[in-house]
């Protein structure tokens, strides 16, 4: 019962409010900037070049670094797609193939 209340606790805070929020959606792209930035910086990853430590005993720590960057880059390009895509362009095409319908 418990996790219930907590899911929908947190679905709720996920939740966008209706109407237009214009702050929250400045905020949004804000933090979706720095999401770039810190990857783009994170990708530098020259602390690992000399390092001969193993994850799990058999991965180097290089490169599973790297396959943990591509995990959290493509997260990132959902969050993206998500939250940045101008809509309004996809609108705009859709006006435009449905006029061409209609003339034919």
């Amino acid at each position: 019962m418990r996790s219930v209340f907590i899911v929908q606790s947190v679905a709720n805070l996920l939740t966008p409010p209706k109407g237009a929020c214009y702050f929250l959606a400045s905020v949004r792209k804000i933090l979706l900037v720095v999401a770039v930035v810190a990857l783009y910086i994170l990708h530098q990853d020259i602390w690992f070049w000399r390092s001969s430590y193993l994850v799990f005993g058999f991965i180097p720590i290089g490169l599973f670094y790297q396959g943990c960057f591509s995990i959290a880059a493509a997260l990132l390009m959902w969050l993206l797609v998500s939250y940045a895509w101008p809509s309004h362009l996809e609108e705009e095409v859709e006006g435009e193939h449905s006029g061409e319908d209609a003339r034919r």
